[in-house]
């Protein structure tokens, strides 16, 4: 084949990172985890500008240490990023039958600073079949450097069958 036809015939459509699966693939017990991440304080400060959250706690190394934190807090919601699918391999995995993300809870277990290498997860704990669709349960928790738990929660997803 030339390297003309090999072009011809390339297809971006059909260009999967990974072998797409059905909802009634997945399995209980499954994880996916994201690369580990150091949070910066660039980090913390685009995510500052674009939540509009502006307390001194996550910018003021004076009034943080004032407060009792060694350090400037990242937004919790910054740390519940991380747990988004979107940043595991799961919607590679799930390719086309993506329907909702319905639910999420979480819960915070310590505080994050920049400079702390997170580490996150998804197990997928439930596959909830209902007709055409099905919902998937997930527990979701981030670790940081110190193998200390900074975050644990749920998420629900609804998914083509």
């Amino acid at each position: 084949m030339s390297d003309t036809d090999q072009h011809a015939t390339f297809d971006p459509s059909d260009f999967d990172i990974v072998p797409a699966r059905t909802f009634d693939d997945l399995r209980v017990g499954e994880v996916f985890r994201a690369p580990s991440r150091t949070v910066t304080s660039a980090h913390a400060s685009a995510f500052q500008a674009v939540s509009a959250d502006n307390h001194p706690v996550h910018y003021d190394d004076e009034w943080a240490k004032a407060h009792g934190h060694p350090a400037p807090v990242v937004h919790g919601l910054q740390v519940l990023a991380f747990t988004a699918p979107g940043a595991t391999l799961f919607p590679h995995v799930i390719g086309e039958v993506f329907v909702a993300f319905t639910g999420l809870s979480c819960q915070f277990h310590a505080e994050v600073h920049a400079g702390d290498t997170l580490y996150s997860q998804i197990t997928l704990t439930q596959l909830i079949p209902d007709g055409d669709k099905g919902t998937v349960v997930a527990d979701v928790t981030v670790h940081n450097h110190r193998r200390e738990l900074v975050l644990s929660g749920q998420h629900e997803y609804v998914l083509k069958r």
